[in-house]
């Protein structure tokens, strides 16, 4: 005879919660591999090459913005 004590077909409340609960520590440790991925590829870099990255994306958005009218009318001030 079944009981009738939240269990289901499906499982008791409490087996879901433990599922839940390591989905979320799943999620969790996946996250964290992903940052430290990311941190590991951010930290190859040596500073001359992030300095050097840096002033070529300067380079382009300064050529950029200098051929563009209307941000050069709006860089203009009123006298």
């Amino acid at each position: 005879m079944p009981s009738s004590r939240g269990s289901s077909r499906f499982g008791s409340p409490r087996t879901w919660l433990k599922f839940a609960g390591l989905a979320g520590a799943v999620g969790v440790a996946a996250t964290g591999v992903v940052v430290a991925r990311s941190e590991r590829r951010r930290r190859d870099y040596e500073p001359d090459e992030i300095r050097e990255r840096l002033h070529q994306r300067l380079a382009v958005a300064t050529a950029t913005s200098s051929d563009d009218p209307v941000t050069r009318r709006r860089g203009r001030t009123r006298r």
